[in-house]
């Protein structure tokens, strides 16, 4: 909530557009229980780690709560194209078997995205609250997906 209302400021002044991806994980709950909470806080640190491995160094990646993360693509090129195609990497990336000792876990993910243009006057918490929703039409449509979809 911090970082938000700068981007958009930063998007303002550029002209340029923002993507706010919010991004749940798929199946954390089966490692938590399967192996236990010390498992899941080491998958969580593996997914942030493949998160920010997945973006430009001008991005920015947040873990929200529990399994819940927000990531911010700044700079784009005004349409939903750019942040799909991030997306569609954050899951290739996110779904790879994570080691959990001599085991190893999977999870996937579910994206919602939500794009800022300057002057369009949405609130930080609006978009949020509109990649929120996202993502659960992502779920809705059968968890592992992006939404709103590429065209």
């Amino acid at each position: 909530m911090e970082m938000l209302p700068l981007a958009q400021a930063r998007a303002a002044r550029r002209q340029s557009t923002l993507a706010l991806l919010f991004l749940d994980l798929d199946g954390f709950k089966a490692v938590n229980d399967s192996f236990g909470h010390d498992a899941g806080d080491a998958l969580l640190r593996v997914v942030a780690q493949r998160l920010l491995a997945s973006v430009r160094v001008n991005d920015s990646v947040f873990r929200l709560a529990g399994d819940e993360f927000t990531l911010v693509l700044e700079d784009l090129d005004g349409t939903a194209a750019g942040a799909q195609c991030v997306a569609a990497k954050l899951l290739k990336n996110i779904s790879e078997p994570i080691p959990i000792g001599a085991a190893s876990a999977h999870v996937g993910a579910s994206i919602g995205i939500a794009l800022y243009t300057p002057g369009s006057g949405i609130s930080p918490e609006e978009l949020i609250k509109e990649a929120d929703s996202a993502m659960y039409e992502a779920k809705k449509a059968g968890r592992g997906r992006v939404w709103p979809p590429a065209a």
